[in-house]
């Protein structure tokens, strides 16, 4: 495998730009340190549920997190997660609640990162992205695997130990891959599964089995989606993705083969386009770009030659 170095991957993807945040990762079993950090005048705190949170738009046309100092903040001893610093020394925390909390001025609104990721500047990204991962992980793993009890949160969120058997359990992570295939004609392929709107299409992609190399599973899921040999993989970029706990692997892949034969369970329809036929396909509607939070996206434009357009 090699890296992809054409510079049009220069462009930001989105969750995986700098945030400018430092996790301080060595702070988040010093309960003392914690503590204060909390108290201080200059943490900032946001609530996070159901993987929404507050945004607020401002007078000069930005897109923020609705934030408060941590006195301002909801009530909760547990669901604390410390995020990180940021370079003037700003603490960040994130609250995980049942519901988001009301605003007085009626001027923010609840949303996802599927809404908001785009609009937000990579530091609030890069914010709400890690709260989410959490929120999502400390929902969906309460229970120790191995003998069954009720666990607690540690580590600032980050670790979930069992008082029974003594295991600890850290926040999951599932390497995908998602792929952009060219073939000899330097066409690419792109499919849309069964559960999208009709035209919708993107680059393929599937979760790494275990015992894979992310090489093996680029090739296995695009011959068992659309039946096309690959060969050549150049990686390219990760994106992460709490959708609710993947991290996207993006690469290029070059085809040995050129016959389709889609698997209809995931992938209804594949096809190979040249860049001509993309642009007509795109201009008429008969193709949907996909939506421009996705790595896919970025994968896309490396190979078209300049930015798709928006869904």
């Amino acid at each position: 495998m090699t890296t992809w170095t054409d510079h049009s991957a220069d462009r930001p993807i989105t969750f995986s730009a700098p945030s400018g945040i430092d996790r301080a990762a060595h702070h988040r079993l010093d309960e003392a340190w914690l503590a204060a950090a909390w108290s201080h005048p200059t943490t900032r705190v946001f609530v996070v549920s159901g993987g929404q949170a507050l945004v607020d738009d401002t007078p000069d046309g930005r897109t923020e997190l609705v934030m408060t100092p941590s006195f301002e903040a909801p009530l909760t001893e547990t669901h604390r997660y410390f995020l990180g610093t940021d370079e003037d020394g700003v603490r960040y925390f994130a609250l995980q609640k049942d519901a988001l909390p009301g605003r007085m001025d009626q001027s923010a609104r609840p949303a996802g990162l599927r809404e908001a990721g785009l609009l937000l500047s990579p530091r609030d990204a890069g914010l709400l992205v890690h709260a989410v991962a959490l929120e999502n992980w400390q929902r969906l793993h309460r229970f120790c695997s191995r003998c069954g009890e009720r666990t607690v949160i540690a580590a600032a969120g980050h670790i979930r130990r069992c008082p029974a058997c003594g295991a600890e359990h850290y926040p999951r992570t599932d390497p995908a891959v998602i792929m952009l295939v060219t073939d000899e004609e330097d066409r690419a392929l792109l499919g849309r599964q069964v559960h999208w709107p009709e035209g919708r299409f993107s680059t393929l992609a599937g979760f790494v089995e275990p015992g894979e190399s992310i090489e093996q599973s680029v090739a296995r899921e695009v011959y068992e989606e659309a039946g096309v040999v690959v060969g050549d993989v150049e990686y390219v970029a990760s994106q992460p993705w709490p959708f609710p706990s993947s991290l996207m692997l993006g690469f290029m892949a070059r085809a040995t083969s050129s016959e389709i034969q889609v698997d209809g369970e995931e992938i209804e329809e594949a096809r190979w386009f040249s860049r001509e036929d993309l642009k007509t396909a795109f201009e008429s509607g008969e193709v949907l770009p996909p939506y421009g939070i996705s790595i896919a996206a970025r994968l896309i434009e490396m190979w078209y030659g300049k930015p798709l357009p928006k869904p």
